[in-house]
C-alpha cells in the first residue's frame, strides 16, 4: 500500500473540486478517465488533459500520463496524472490508500471496497459499507456533501439544481445523435434560441439569455438525450465559469473529510 497515492475515478467538474482539495492537502493525486472524456465545463475539468496534454485548474496543473513512470514523474513536477484507464486496471500496480469514485454515472461502473483500504463514492448507485466505505451526497440541498456510512445517496432525479430560479431550463441536452461543431464558446454572453452548436444540420439553441458556463468540446460524437451544454443566467457572476463550482467544492470537503475519518478509524 502506498499511504500517498489517492486514485480518483473521473476527472470531471464536479470530481475535479476534490481533486483539487485532496492535491492542496499533499496527497499524490492520480486520475482516471475515459478516452474521449464528455465534461461540460471543460475549463474547470481535469479530464480536458485528455485531449489537450495537458489543462489548468485554478493554477493547479494536470497532465496526461500513458504508465506508472509518467504519474511518478508528474507528482514530482507537482503536477498532477491523468490516464486513460476507465476500467481501473492501474490501481493493483499503484495500491494506493484509496480510491474515490468521482465518476457520477448515477451507477457503479465497477468501484469495489476490495480495490483500495479507503473507498468512497460520490452520488447514487453505491451502498455504503457494502460497495463503498463512505458514500457522498450530490443532490443540491441540506444535505450536499453529507457522508453516509450505511444505505444510499438520494436518487438521482433527472432535475438539475436551480440556480437564480432556472432548472432544467439552463441545461442542454442533445437532440440527436451525430458529431458537434460548436459556435460558441465557453465563456460567451448568449441569448435565448441563439444558436451554439449544429449536430449535423440540427441547430442547438440556447434555451435563456445568460452565461456559456459549459459546453462539450467541438467535434465529440454525442448521443441523442445526452447533456452537452449549460447556460448560466447570473450575469453578474461572470467570472465564476473560471472557478471550481460551489457544489464541487462542498463535495470535495465531504470526500477530504470522509477520508481523514477512514484513515484514523482503519489506523492507517
Amino acid at each position: 500500500m502506498n499511504l500517498e497515492y489517492i486514485v480518483v475515478r473521473g476527472g470531471g467538474d464536479i470530481a475535479s473540486g476534490t481533486i483539487q482539495k485532496l492535491y492542496r492537502s499533499g496527497f499524490n493525486v492520480v486520475v482516471l478517465e475515459v478516452e474521449k472524456p464528455t465534461a461540460i465545463r471543460r475549463n474547470v475539468a481535469f479530464s480536458d488533459a485528455i485531449y489537450n496534454g495537458e489543462t489548468e485548474v485554478e493554477g493547479i496543473k494536470g497532465i496526461k500520463a500513458n504508465n506508472i513512470d509518467e504519474i511518478k514523474e508528474a507528482h514530482k513536477n507537482k503536477f498532477i496524472p491523468i490516464i486513460v484507464d476507465p476500467e481501473g486496471n492501474i490501481i493493483k500496480e499503484l495500491k494506493p490508500l484509496a480510491v474515490i469514485d468521482a465518476i457520477l454515472a448515477k451507477k457503479n461502473l465497477g468501484t469495489k471496497k476490495e480495490m483500495a483500504p479507503i473507498t468512497i463514492a460520490l452520488g447514487p448507485g453505491f451502498e455504503a459499507g457494502v460497495d463503498v466505505d463512505v458514500v457522498i451526497e450530490t443532490m443540491r440541498g441540506h444535505n450536499l456533501g453529507r457522508l453516509i456510512f450505511s444505505g444510499y445517496a438520494k436518487p438521482n432525479t433527472g432535475v438539475p439544481g436551480e440556480i437564480a430560479g432556472f432548472s432544467k431550463e439552463r441545461v442542454i441536452y442533445s437532440e440527436a445523435n451525430g458529431k458537434i461543431k460548436n459556435i460558441s464558446k465557453i465563456g460567451d454572453i448568449v441569448e435565448k434560441n441563439q444558436v451554439l452548436a449544429y449536430i449535423g444540420d440540427i441547430e442547438v439553441l440556447s434555451p435563456i439569455s445568460g452565461l456559456l458556463r459549459g459546453i462539450i468540446k467541438d467535434g465529440t460524437e454525442v448521443f441523442k438525450g445526452l447533456k452537452i451544454g449549460d447556460v448560466d443566467p447570473r450575469l453578474k457572476e461572470v467570472e465564476n465559469y473560471t472557478t471550481i463550482s460551489d457544489k464541487a467544492r462542498n463535495i470535495g470537503g465531504g470526500v477530504l473529510e470522509a477520508l481523514l475519518i477512514m484513515r484514523n478509524l482503519k489506523k492507517l
